[in-house]
């Protein structure tokens, strides 16, 4: 305890008389550290750390006019999405900003121009220094952090950098810096139910368990959707009822990250109830930075996502792309993923950062030694199920990221995301404290990223309601989790949505006290889908799989047919499909949920009411409303 108490004075000393130059400007700061970590040392100045300077992109400030002008019902250049090219040179770094970073580098930095280089998508500046240069042109302190729960240690500078005034405005972030190690989580339950019955040999055979005292068949009984979610189901619930009529110009992709995985045969087992005549489907492995199924990894994610998103498309000429993310060694994050699918975004040759991304090529044994660099090309709609808390995270990673999502959306790509599954907060009832950080107990609400992000769109969970039938309105999810939602603490509130939020605070406030939740944040999420006990075959048996992580890939499979219906007509995929939805021209094509909420950080969260709520958005998708809906823009 004497050495804890002390350490901590000293770090508190020294962080007093961190070198600050003159005529600085505080360019990145954290409040507080992530859950967990502790400094131990301050780092060894020799050490050697791939800086990487991303530069301010120009237009940005531009984005969300250019995104309305192709995505709105009002626009007259509905569905005219751009070109891979012309987004990249709207948004490429100007030369200015690469000047006036080289210069400080090499002038400030004492940092040999033949060590300095651009990435090949003129977006970073990078180059090897050591920690002791990195603190003279930073302004800052970098020390060794530990976990508490594995001891596994973490290189960061402290509470925030600073760059020169002049510099600054060309800078968006700095690598590495303040982020902390934290993988990507999937958005489902921790926890499977029970195996419902069957194997891969007589899986046809089988009867489900007794409900009410009746042996019931959760393959095929639409009595049982209350309590086990199938294909029937959400066909019956969403009037879902579609035949693919130009697949071979359609795509969807689902996304997955390394080691989750799952089993082929599943597949084989899932269709044989539900589908039969899709049996020996699988869908198209595209890996990304060394992206592969593993053996013995997690099949739930994985099986759940593409079981779903295969079955509801029906059809085997349909294809579904799997984009498996990282390799087993090194892992991945959201970034690798953009990296692969936007070649101006890419790094090549440095940039991701190596406390928050995977890294390659991966150097370590059985790595992947390459590094996948705009080598896919985007679905029409890419569905994710993964997520961060913001406060996991910095304003400015988030930000990059976010305007991303932005940039492809530009060329007719929708990002699908899930919402979360811990309701206004964390997992474990981890909130944020009044200093930011997270903690368990915490009394202020702890939105979900990229759920935040205005330009992915973000879906909830609902469920049927027990002892109803499922042709009942169903309700916000309140069995085994709660429906991620809120509101963002990056991101302001979008222009699109600004009507619909305000309707709901104004006729439905939530009563709570001020600063327990940004009421000017970007509201999520858009829109929902049932997300209890969908029946997945996983290792040969029917598990029961929850989460907004079933919601997901359950509305981007929807939307899918909509893209396949205009295609078929010579019509563009749908793109961002935010500002549409949300348009007066849209109403009547969602069902409106009504009743639930979404629980944690002590309060009950946010109600279900008439209108978009920040628990099931703007409801659950009325299949044939939307399609016509979505046929009659040009």
């Amino acid at each position: 305890m004497l050495l804890n108490g002390f350490f901590t004075l000293g770090v508190a000393a020294l962080a007093l008389a961190a070198r600050t130059p003159v005529k600085r400007v505080a360019h990145e700061t954290r409040r507080s550290l992530p859950t967990g970590w502790t400094p131990v040392r301050r780092a060894e100045p020799d050490r050697v750390l791939p800086l990487s300077v991303a530069l301010v992109q120009p237009n940005l400030e531009h984005l969300e006019a250019y995104l309305l002008d192709v995505s709105h019902p009002d626009s007259p250049n509905y569905g005219q999405h751009w070109t891979p090219a012309r987004v990249a040179d709207t948004f490429r770094p100007s030369a200015e900003s690469v000047e006036a970073v080289r210069t400080w580098l090499v002038e400030d930095g004492q940092i040999g121009a033949d060590r300095i280089a651009l990435s090949g998508s003129g977006a970073w500046l990078v180059a090897n220094v050591t920690v002791d240069e990195a603190e003279q042109l930073l302004g800052t302190e970098y020390y060794v952090y530990q976990h508490e729960e594995d001891g596994r240690e973490h290189l960061a500078c402290h509470q925030g950098y600073h760059l020169p005034a002049h510099v600054s405005p060309h800078v968006d972030l700095i690598t590495p810096t303040l982020h902390f190690d934290k993988k990507v989580t999937r958005h489902g339950s921790a926890e499977l139910a029970p195996a419902l019955g069957g194997s891969a040999k007589n899986i046809g055979k089988v009867a489900g368990p007794q409900v009410g005292g009746v042996v019931h068949n959760f393959f095929s009984d639409l009595e049982t959707c209350d309590q086990a979610i199938t294909l029937a189901c959400l066909r019956v619930l969403y009037d879902f009822v579609y035949t693919p009529l130009a697949p071979q110009k359609n795509t969807i992709g689902v996304v997955e990250y390394t080691p989750q995985s799952h089993n082929a045969s599943d597949f084989d087992v899932f269709f044989a109830n539900y589908s039969k005549s899709q049996i020996g489907e699988r869908p198209k492995l595209v890996p990304i930075d060394g992206g592969v199924l593993v053996a013995g990894g997690d099949p739930a994610e994985s099986s759940l996502d593409l079981q779903y998103v295969l079955g509801l498309i029906g059809s085997k000429k349909q294809e579904v792309q799997l984009y498996q993310v990282g390799d087993p060694v090194e892992g991945a994050s959201f970034n690798n993923l953009l990296d692969g699918l936007d070649k101006a975004f890419c790094t090549s040759g440095g940039g991701d950062d190596p406390t928050q991304d995977g890294i390659y090529p991966d150097t370590a044994g059985g790595g992947y030694k390459g590094e996948d660099c705009g080598t896919v090309k985007p679905a029409n709609i890419i569905s994710t199920s993964y997520g961060y808390q913001e406060a996991d995270l910095t304003p400015a990673y988030m930000q990059r990221q976010c305007a991303e999502y932005g940039k492809i959306s530009l060329t007719g790509v929708t990002f699908v995301y899930s919402s979360g599954d811990a309701g206004v907060g964390g997992r474990q009832n981890v909130c944020l404290n009044e200093s930011g950080e997270q903690v368990t107990g915490g009394k202020i609400f702890s939105p979900t990223f990229p759920g935040g992000c205005p330009y992915v769109t973000s879906v909830g969970a609902t469920q049927v309601v027990p002892g109803h039938k499922v042709t009942d309105p169903e309700s916000a999810v309140f069995q085994r989790f709660p429906s991620g939602g809120g509101f963002s603490n990056v991101f302001p509130r979008a222009n699109f949505q600004k009507g619909a939020v305000a309707n709901y605070l104004e006729k439905f406030p939530p009563g709570y006290a001020p600063g327990i939740f940004n009421t000017t944040g970007r509201g999520h999420p858009d829109v929902s889908a049932n997300g209890l006990n969908f029946s997945v075959a996983i290792d040969g048996e029917f598990r029961l799989v929850s989460g907004t992580s079933a919601s997901a890939p359950t509305f981007a499979a929807i939307l899918s047919a909509v893209n396949d219906a205009r295609l078929a007509i010579g019509k563009s995929p749908v793109g961002w499909i935010n500002p549409a939805i949300y348009s007066s021209f849209f109403t009547g094509a969602f069902n409106d949920i009504t009743n639930g909420s979404n629980p944690n950080c002590g309060t009950q969260g946010f109600l279900a009411k008439p209108g978009w709520d920040p628990v099931t958005g703007l409801g659950t998708p009325n299949f044939p409303k939307l399609l016509s809906l979505f046929l009659l823009l040009p």
